[in-house]
């Protein structure tokens, strides 16, 4: 009989059941299955090698390296993931003295990363104590030695370690999805509102809940038009309550109209109060950014010109009010919606009047040239940014990355991104003259490295379910995320993009 040498010296019997319990665990972590052939073939490489040298007694470390040797022959990925594994002991003494030394300069004197966390708050410092430990962990078991070395050498850059693993990085939200007919938030149903003030109140909360469950910029496409259809129902509620009190028609328009445009000053307000003071669960205020301008009708028109005018006037004591910083505004131009005697002139001239006193509206042509206004063009589309300034590549409604046909159309809203990974171009452009080779064979080295983190982080992320997120992927926040709490989200994630910087 076969017996293995455990490290505390005790002995048991060998059994090959065990090193398939092992082999499937360090497979599991890179996301692959093996199939039965591999595992006959493991273990057979395994009995054999005890058989062939005639061994009794196997210490712990010898097995190690023969199912190691083993997992080479048939995965080497495997094998990496075995091999980290079994030296996790070791690495985590050193990866958690990293984790405890950065914790205590975050316990006392901060931290300024970010600019949006207040280290000083005891949520941000948890937060940002865990993300240091969640960094070490993508370092050790998600990256290669070939990535942490050109990250460490500084070729290439991958932002945001703390938070790849959990989730997805910027979007454009749909909250008019989320909005229609009634949702679910927190086990509790939201039935859809039937006022504005009630809307924005609402809105507010998706924005929050929704942002906590990413890492990056949370867009809210063409606000103006998300608002309008509820001015309207508000609209019409006030003047039928109004018309019950006797007043004449004219009294009533009028009185209708301070009402709703009180709505609209209370509603963005109320934004930027909790946008910029209340934190989200990932300890920091979430980059939120929204599109407006492009509305044609009076309750649109009117949106865009109170967000404006309550961004420019600022918050705080009298004599004291400064612009916020949260919601970003993003003006969406048309010149032949916003230009001389053109229907949006008056947004147009409320937007040059917030700049002249805030650092927003921040400015985006859809008529001009480049990429955004040729889909604007071309097909009607609004590309809004993701956050601070991401554009998604185009997806088809029919033909997913290219069109079907010259009827298929483009799909923005409800998209997202996974992720980001810079490249250092001048430090890649001498490297290729320090070693005297093409500049494009260096550059295509560091882009097919950066090109498989993502397709790992695809096929990773996609194994997550969609009760991770359920506003996105369960209330139709996402493009297709009508999936059951249970679902995988990997059907929905074809149209979501990655970058390269």
């Amino acid at each position: 009989m076969v017996r293995v040498v455990k490290k505390d010296h005790t002995k048991e019997p060998f059994n090959i059941q065990k090193v398939v319990i092992a082999v499937n665990k360090s497979a599991n972590r890179v996301l692959y299955n093996f199939t039965e052939d591999e595992l006959k073939s493991i273990c057979n490489h395994v009995e054999g090698y005890i058989r062939d040298h005639h061994m009794t007694e196997i210490q712990i470390w010898q097995m190690h390296n023969i199912v190691e040797s083993a997992l080479e022959a048939v995965r080497p990925e495997v094998a990496k993931s075995y091999r980290d594994y079994r030296n996790y002991k070791q690495d985590f003494v050193g990866m958690l003295d990293s984790v405890y030394q950065k914790s205590q300069s975050i316990m006392y004197i901060g931290d300024k990363e970010n600019s949006n966390t207040d280290s000083a708050l005891v949520s941000t410092k948890r937060s940002l104590i865990f993300n240091q430990l969640n960094k070490e962990l993508y370092q050790k078991f998600f990256m290669n030695t070939e990535e942490l070395q050109a990250c460490r050498d500084g070729y290439i850059y991958v932002h945001d370690m703390s938070a790849r693993r959990d989730t997805m990085n910027c979007c454009l939200f749909d909250v008019a999805s989320v909005l229609k007919d009634g949702f679910e938030m927190g086990n509790l149903w939201y039935n859809e509102p039937k006022t504005l003030n009630v809307a924005f109140d609402v809105i507010g909360d998706i924005v929050l809940s929704a942002a906590s469950q990413q890492y990056g910029g949370f867009t809210v496409p063409s606000v103006d038009l998300l608002l309008e259809p509820y001015a309207e129902r508000s609209y019409k509620m006030m003047t039928e309550k109004y018309t019950r009190l006797g007043l004449d028609a004219d009294t009533v328009e009028k009185e209708v109209m301070a009402d709703i445009l009180n709505d609209f000053e209370q509603g963005f307000q109320g934004w930027e109060y909790k946008f910029n003071t209340v934190a989200s669960s990932r300890g920091d205020y979430p980059f939120i950014t929204m599109t407006m301008g492009t509305g044609t009708g009076r309750f649109a028109k009117l949106a865009s010109i109170t967000m404006l005018n309550v961004r420019r006037k600022g918050q705080g004591k009298k004599g004291q009010k400064k612009p916020v910083l949260f919601p970003k505004i993003v003006f969406l131009y048309d010149e032949n919606l916003h230009g001389p005697g053109k229907p949006l002139e008056d947004v147009f001239e409320a937007g040059i009047l917030c700049s002249s006193r805030a650092m927003y509206p921040d400015w985006l042509s859809l008529t001009g040239e480049g990429y955004v206004p040729s889909m604007y063009k071309k097909y009607g589309a609004i590309v809004s940014p993701m956050g601070c300034r991401a554009f998604l590549s185009p997806w088809f409604e029919r033909g997913g990355m290219k069109p079907a046909d010259e009827n298929d159309k483009p799909v923005f809203v409800g998209r997202w991104n996974i992720g980001a990974v810079s490249l250092h171009l001048p430090m890649i452009y001498a490297k290729a003259q320090q070693e005297s080779r093409p500049f494009r064979e260096v550059l295509d080295y560091y882009l097919e490295l950066i090109r498989k983190l993502h397709i790992r982080t695809y096929a990773y992320l996609g194994e997550m379910r969609a009760s991770t997120n359920p506003l996105a992927y369960c209330e139709g926040g996402f493009y297709g995320g009508h999936l059951k709490p249970s679902d995988k989200i990997k059907p929905i994630m074809k149209t979501a993009t990655a970058s390269f910087g």
